[in-house]
Formats: C-alpha cells, structure tokens, sequence
C-alpha cells in the first residue's frame, strides 16, 4: 500500500502579494513603529531612530543568512549569550629535560582515539547501514 507525502513542508504561503503572513508583518510592525518614533520624536530627532527601526524591520523580512529567516539566527545568538556554559580544557604534563626544551605530554588515551581513522571501506558500510532498513525487523511485523 502506498502513502502520499506532503511536501514542501517548510515553504509558507504567499498571502500578501510577494510575502508571507510573517514578512507581511515584519513590514507593517517596522512602519507602525516608525510612525509612532516620527509622531513622538519628529523628523530630525528621530531620524536615527527611524533608520534603526526601518533596518531592521528590512532584515527581518528580506535578509536570508544561509537561506535561513533572520529571527533563526537573533533566536540562536539570544540562546547562546543567556544559556549558562561549560568550559572543558584538557590538563597537559610539561617534562623539562637536560638541555632541551620543555615538551608537553598529553594523556596517551587521548592520543590514540584522535588517530583512529575510518577507511573507506569503513565509511561506505557505515554509510550503508545508516542509509538501507533492517530488513529483520521489518519481516517481523
């Protein structure tokens, strides 16, 4: 038996003209505030404040980092700067020997994990296994 799937999941619709419910709002939000910014500050005083609003009302709707909306990437750098961080660093052994310049000795564990390396017969399996469906436990159902 087969199934329609949806596609195009991840693509909004087209509402106002060339933009989406969300652009559409983007663009009459950043025009509000910047009336409301000419109405309280007037033109030359608010002039700056104005331009701030009106960009970035402008990236919000327009500017696509990595094909992206923009509020993904103000979302992520928000999550970031406020999200509590672990800092982890490795302890090095430094041995000075007799007339030679000191050398620094990492933990060998560490040593010998960072060289394991897959081949390519090692990758081309791991990469079938991911990508074929276990066929047991589909017999089983």
């Amino acid at each position: 038996m087969q199934f329609k799937v949806p596609q195009f999941l991840e693509i909004e619709d087209k509402i106002f003209g060339p933009f989406t419910f969300r652009e559409f709002v983007y663009l009459v939000g950043g025009g509000g505030m910047c009336f409301v910014v000419y109405k309280l500050l007037g033109l030359v005083w608010g002039a700056i404040p104005i331009l701030a609003i009106a960009g970035f009302a402008g990236m919000l709707t327009f500017y696509r980092p990595n094909n992206k909306p923009f509020i993904d990437m103000l979302e992520a750098g928000f999550k970031y700067g406020f999200q509590s961080k672990l800092y982890i660093w490795k302890r090095r052994q430094i041995k000075v020997a007799k007339n030679k310049a000191p050398v620094v000795v990492e933990d060998k564990n560490i040593a010998m994990r960072e060289n394991v390396k897959l081949s390519g017969n090692k990758l081309r399996d791991l990469a079938w296994s991911l990508d074929v469906l276990d066929l047991k436990k589909e017999g089983n159902n």
